[in-house]
């Protein structure tokens, strides 16, 4: 357990460290926004596109990866979506925002770096594969069934917005920009290389301190029952469904996982939920609930982050 601790203790305290400085006023947290910005609009697009252009399309796209985590994502945002309507009596823009966050992680700034310190070897892919699931796929299904439940849209034209949002998004811009320097095989010259670099490099750490400064002064009055199936959903019922359908896919013929893409999917699935979530779920009017998940779900994911991990030392996923 030592050895879990060891991996998921420094990111956490640079979290802590985030938190702490920006509690004390070394940071106000208007930096955290601008640190923010950079992570979205430079690091992590520069990352997501070495990801992909250091790599032959081949080796990026496996399909069973892609597809055991479409189905686990859709199937948990579909149980949270049904709960909160069918059970809980919630509309549907907030059904929608319950489900966004039970189903989005947080892959960029907390996941990979846990996979980089866990298995480096496929930490790029990972990140590059959960980039473009959750922002071609996930965020503009919810977007789209957030709008219609406030009734004031219909399904294309939000579908238009949630498209016109994307390819102007840095991160897609670099997922597409990635895929075509790996399809082309064109070898980048040393100089852009190395910048390419330097800017990926920067995601990590600053990542982290942009999530802990950014939890300081969340409110938590939006703490309620609401709350609970949005961290039980993301910390557990996430992974738990992304496993099961990495398990049941081979025995519909579809190629076994090896065991480390088959580790990265279900950790990445146990992430909380993605750094923007606050900020999607405030065009609906839901900051107070979704900012109260939002540390709840980040400071228990330490633990169940860490249990996740020492269960896959003792038992290692099988090829």
């Amino acid at each position: 357990m030592l050895d879990v601790l060891s991996i998921t203790s420094p990111i956490y305290l640079i979290m802590l460290m985030g938190y702490a400085m920006t509690r004390l006023g070394v940071f106000a947290k208007t930096d955290m926004r601008l640190f923010g910005k950079f992570v979205l609009n430079l690091a992590l697009p520069a990352l997501v596109f070495r990801a992909l252009a250091q790599h032959h399309v081949t080796d990026i796209f496996n399909p069973t990866y892609l597809l055991a985590y479409v189905l686990g994502t859709l199937a948990v945002l579909a149980v949270g979506y049904l709960y909160m309507r069918r059970v809980a009596g919630q509309d549907g823009t907030t059904a929608a925002i319950v489900a966004m966050g039970m189903s989005s992680s947080n892959s960029g700034f907390v996941g990979y770096p846990i996979l980089l310190l866990v298995i480096p070897p496929v930490a790029g892919v990972a990140l590059a594969l959960n980039m473009l699931l959750e922002n071609l796929l996930v965020i503009p299904l919810l977007l789209v069934l957030a709008d219609l439940g406030q009734g004031s849209a219909q399904i294309w034209p939000s579908l238009r917005r949630s498209l016109a949002r994307l390819l102007r998004n840095p991160l897609v811009l670099g997922l597409v920009s990635g895929l075509m320097v790996s399809l082309s095989g064109v070898t980048l010259p040393s100089p852009v290389t190395r910048t390419v670099d330097l800017l990926a490099a920067a995601s990590g750490a600053l990542s982290l301190f942009v999530i802990g400064g950014t939890l300081v002064d969340l409110p938590l009055k939006g703490i309620s029952a609401r709350v609970l199936p949005i961290v039980l959903g993301k910390l557990l019922l996430h992974p738990m469904l992304v496993w099961l359908a990495i398990g049941a896919l081979p025995m519909l013929g579809m190629a076994v996982l090896s065991p480390d893409l088959h580790t990265a999917a279900v950790v990445m699935a146990a992430m909380p939920m993605m750094g923007i979530y606050v900020t999607l779920a405030q065009v609906y009017g839901l900051e107070d609930m979704s900012a109260a998940a939002t540390l709840v779900t980040t400071v228990l994911s330490f633990f169940s982050v860490s249990l996740l991990l020492w269960l896959l030392h003792q038992w290692p996923m099988a090829a």
